[in-house]
């Protein structure tokens, strides 16, 4: 049980991710390389501050600032120097490789002892939830995952209320029809820019999350979560498939909870942790192939 809860929890978490991605692929159509960099910065950045004694809200929202300016200076190498959204991804994460290892001291730091955001909650809902009857262990790990859940569900309601402003309409279209905004006036340079600003702080969050739930930051921690990201996007839209704004982000999210159940149901039944890359990638290959396939077949019925 407590297993189970844990496996929905992280994938929870990074939700955040897939709902970073969500806007950079889907929104803007911008294959951000950043995500792994952001990732590992959000962490390391709520993590440091964190030890040094600072509130851990305070400690996640510096780290989504960060976060946020990665993503910034990974739109202005492309919007504004004129480099290949990738090229500019892959230059500005590497970078921060360098950044992370910089401002962490170490390859790794423990929390240890000190309070994070999962301490705070273990003493509210933890209690709350063991009144139910639920063993202390469980009610922990329950109340945690009730924590992420409702952190992902806000993140979620805030994007969708903010992309169906005026501001947010905009910055769809731009990354839609980027000659159709340019025509009517729009800077697409700097639509970009706020698009990647949001979704790297979203990144970031999911990091600056998964470190105080594992209680350590690592620099190596962000590798492969752009394969996540993407994959939980996929998986997503492979669910519901073509979908109005708010159901995409809402298949968004479900897709990281389902393919982190993929990845926990894999390695249970005996899958070599050696293979599991390969497995992530196979698992992106069908959620991209499936639903043109079944689409084809129906076509043809």
């Amino acid at each position: 049980m407590i297993t189970l809860l844990a496996t929905w929890t992280f994938g929870l978490a990074l939700a955040l991710v897939a709902l970073g991605v969500f806007v950079s692929y889907r929104l803007f159509s911008f294959p951000d390389i950043t995500t792994d960099g952001s990732f590992t910065l959000g962490a390391v950045v709520t993590a440091g501050l964190i030890v040094a004694g600072h509130d851990p809200a305070v400690a996640m929202m510096a780290g989504m600032a960060a976060g946020a300016a990665a993503g910034v200076t990974t739109a202005v190498v492309h919007a504004f120097l004129g480099v290949e959204p990738l090229l500019a991804g892959i230059l500005v994460s590497t970078a921060l490789a360098s950044v992370n290892l910089v401002a962490l001291g170490r390859s790794n730091v423990p929390l240890g002892k000190a309070t994070t955001l999962f301490n705070q909650v273990d003493r509210v809902l933890g209690p709350a939830v063991e009144r139910f009857g639920v063993e202390p262990t469980v009610a922990g790990e329950l109340g945690r995952a009730v924590f992420v859940l409702l952190v992902a569900a806000m993140a979620a309601a805030l994007l969708y209320a903010f992309f169906r402003t005026r501001l947010g309409t905009a910055m769809r279209a731009g990354g839609d029809t980027p000659t159709m905004a340019r025509a009517l006036g729009r800077d697409t340079g700097l639509l970009t820019v706020g698009g990647l600003a949001i979704s790297n702080a979203l990144t970031a969050a999911a990091g600056g999350l998964v470190a105080q739930y594992q209680g350590f930051a690592d620099v190596q921690m962000g590798i492969g979560m752009v394969v996540w990201g993407m994959a939980s996007v996929f998986l997503g839209n492979a669910l519901v498939g073509s979908a109005g704004l708010g159901t995409a982000l809402m298949a968004a999210a479900a897709g990281s909870v389902t393919f982190r159940l993929l990845v926990a149901t894999a390695l249970r039944a005996g899958l070599d942790p050696d293979w599991l890359k390969a497995a992530t990638a196979a698992v992106v290959l069908a959620a991209l192939v499936a639903p043109r396939m079944f689409g084809s077949q129906r076509g043809k019925t």
